[in-house]
């Protein structure tokens, strides 16, 4: 690339960044920031409405303070949180659909929480799981979630540049340093930063893909290029790297190039269903939750016929216990078209291709950790990132970690790394043992 060209591509990519500050605005709510303080006292139906709510959520230990500031305690419970609403309108909207008015109205400063959120979220995520079985059927039809949005070509481009294409920046404030890994870190050893704990997760991988020196590998979904990047710094392989975030492909290549890496790793801004040729190893990690469950079929074929006859192929992605949709309010705010599946319909991808599972794990606990270090970091960077879109943005990724943290922490999100190869290879490892021979972390990062 020349000079040129690159001050081009960095012009036209911090144009981009400015560009999709300004559209999150108006992405993640309608409303701005707004002071909806009302004074009058509460109607009795008002009332009894609170009270319906938190029967139906299961009697979580949490009290209301409303907009007169008139507390509304739990029954027969101490509560360890506190749910403030700024006015009537608030509440109605509550009650009428808790699974994208709660994002919502937090993120309008409608709604605030005295306590710790990630804990609310998960004591929340708990109730009214245990008490969901109750639900008579009008209340389960009006609180339901709403079907993913299409992932087909040109809408899987457009969900894609909604989240990704924020700007490297803002990913920067509170991702690991180390490779800007946006998916679930490997806690080997509970002591383990973030960085090593993402350098763990990478190193994982690669051992579960049996990589060896002049293997070729495709990658669906690549990120910011940090995998690829590891696997071509330690493996000595070739990666053929596919995105459609052109934020994140600028930002691979320009590392790749810094590395000296570029003449082992083509980062492809191309859709994964536009993959071509045979690999020895065929990878995704953290992209399957945006193919869409209509699709897996397709990529299930696409991943046939790009793996060698002895090839092995990873997915890492969130997943469920049995299929569910997507949490309204995430779905519609944040990750436009996404659907984790069930391990069930995970399986039934690798029953298409008539693959031969090798393993299957699940790092539930380690995406809650990883999500809690997220966390710390988004609150230190807290300010910047309200001077670089505004307090909307910040109140709304605050929620979404929080309540990320408190899906794992109560089951209600799995994440799973499945191996599988062609049904009839029988070049396939007899054990697990290399997998741990040696710490998977850096001792120092």
């Amino acid at each position: 690339m020349n000079q040129n060209s690159a001050q081009s591509g960095t012009e036209e990519s911090d144009k981009n960044t400015r560009d999709n500050q300004q559209r999150s605005k108006s992405h993640i709510l309608n409303l701005p920031l707004q002071d909806t303080h009302v004074d009058r006292a509460p109607h009795t139906h008002e009332r009894w409405l609170v009270a319906k709510l938190m029967r139906m959520a299961g009697s979580p230990p949490v009290r209301f303070r409303l907009w007169n500031d008139d507390v509304i305690e739990p029954v027969e419970k101490h509560a360890r949180f506190t749910l403030h609403l700024s006015d009537p309108k608030a509440l109605y909207a509550l009650v009428t659909n808790p699974n994208l008015a709660f994002g919502d109205l937090y993120s309008a400063g409608r709604l605030d929480i005295e306590g710790d959120l990630p804990e609310l979220m998960e004591t929340l995520y708990r109730a009214i799981h245990r008490a969901r079985q109750k639900w008579p059927r009008w209340l389960e039809a009006l609180w339901r979630n709403h079907a993913p949005r299409s992932t087909g070509l040109s809408e899987a481009r457009e969900n894609i540049h909604h989240h990704y294409d924020l700007g490297n920046e803002f990913y920067q404030l509170w991702l690991d340093q180390a490779e800007m890994q946006y998916t679930c870190a490997y806690y080997e050893r509970p002591e383990l930063t973030l960085e090593q704990a993402q350098l763990a997760k990478l190193e994982h991988v690669c051992r579960k893909l049996r990589l060896k020196p002049g293997m070729t590998v495709v990658e669906a979904g690549c990120g910011w290029g940090g995998l690829a990047r590891y696997m071509a710094r330690n493996y000595r392989v070739k990666v053929h790297a596919y995105n459609i975030s052109r934020e994140q492909i600028a930002y691979a290549r320009e590392q790749a190039r810094k590395q000296g890496l570029d003449n082992l790793v083509d980062y492809v801004e191309d859709d994964y269903r536009n993959i071509q040729g045979q690999y020895d190893a065929f990878v995704s990690v953290g992209m399957l939750e945006h193919v869409g469950k209509d699709n897996y079929p397709a990529l299930s074929e696409l991943i046939k016929r790009s793996l060698k006859p002895n090839g092995i192929a990873l997915l890492h992605s969130i997943g469920r216990n049995r299929p569910m949709l997507m949490n309204a309010w995430i779905e519609k705010r944040i990750f436009p078209g996404a659907y984790p599946p069930s391990i069930g319909e995970f399986m039934a991808l690798c029953e298409h291709g008539d693959f031969s599972v090798l393993d299957v794990e699940n790092l539930r606990l380690h995406y809650a950790r990883t999500l809690t270090d997220w966390m710390q970091r988004f609150n230190a960077a807290e300010a910047k990132v309200t001077d670089m879109y505004d307090e909307h943005f910040t109140r709304a990724w605050r929620m979404y970690l929080a309540g990320s943290i408190a899906a794992f922490r109560a089951g209600s999100l799995q994440l799973f790394q499945v191996v599988f190869t062609h049904g009839d290879n029988n070049e396939v490892p007899a054990t697990r043992q290399d997998l741990y021979n040696f710490p998977a972390a850096p001792e120092n990062t």
